[in-house]
């Protein structure tokens, strides 16, 4: 019988968080959720707290999937760190993004600094970046399509991955060793932005004139150069046609 294992997964109602808890119990792990808002371990970590040390006693392994846009992730990683390290956590892993060192969008800069806590922090620790989910690039896609003239970044493309590939992969590495930074996940296809539009459109029934943009600014021309890409690591299987198939129009 394999080991099984007590295991934190912080941000474990989101999109990629509670697809890993539930591949996590099917294989018979005790798991944990922390939230700002599932109970019995409701914690805020920017703020950390005594409800953060009950909601780790007794955890081995930690996976880390708790991440705001809005910014607080370096405060919520510190205070992660130093609760773990006072549970006697032996597994820290982390869930970050390609590019997150070559493209200085201020998010890809917190999540880079994360990844320097993590490595940091005393406690055995995995991270493994991934390029965008389908899930972001269909909510940015339909942000846009909102205007008459759908405007997409000029010479920009993506490379989305299915995120319960990613939870796979994710939850493999949560009960392995810990393995420092393993190989980037990317998604199976290199696609130009405006050709995601179009296949956003197809499965919509939606039209919208393109208005290709450039915009100025180191952060617009990282992502023009494909810092965020990894098309040496075009791992994953499903498609954003796949995706879009699973969604109603």
């Amino acid at each position: 019988m394999s080991e099984t294992h007590t295991i934190l997964v912080t941000g474990g109602t989101g999109t990629l968080g509670r697809l890993v808890t539930e591949r996590l119990r099917a294989a018979g792990h005790e798991v944990r959720v922390l939230s700002r808002s599932a109970r019995p371990h409701a914690v805020d970590l920017r703020k950390g707290g005594p409800g953060l040390d009950a909601a780790l006693a007794g955890v081995d392994t930690v996976v880390h999937c708790a991440s705001s846009p809005r910014g607080g992730d370096e405060d919520a990683a510190r205070n992660l760190v130093a609760a773990a390290g006072r549970a006697g956590v032996t597994h820290l892993v982390y869930i970050s993004i390609v590019g997150v060192d070559r493209v200085p969008l201020p998010y890809y800069r917190a999540k880079h600094a994360v990844e320097r806590i993590v490595e940091r922090s005393g406690i055995g620790w995995t991270v493994l970046r991934t390029t965008q989910f389908h899930d972001l690039v269909h909510q940015v896609l339909a942000t846009l399509a909102k205007s008459p003239v759908m405007p997409v970044p000029s010479g920009v493309a993506d490379q989305p991955i299915e995120v319960a590939e990613v939870a796979d992969r994710l939850a493999a590495l949560a009960v392995g060793a810990p393995a420092g930074r393993v190989p980037d996940m990317g998604g199976p296809e290199v696609r130009d932005f405006a050709d995601l539009a179009r296949a956003y459109f197809a499965a919509t029934g939606r039209r919208r004139p393109l208005l290709p943009v450039r915009l100025p600014g180191k952060t617009y021309r990282g992502f023009a150069a494909g810092g965020h890409l990894a098309p040496e690591r075009a791992v994953g299987k499903g498609t954003f046609e796949d995706f879009l198939a699973t969604r109603p129009a």
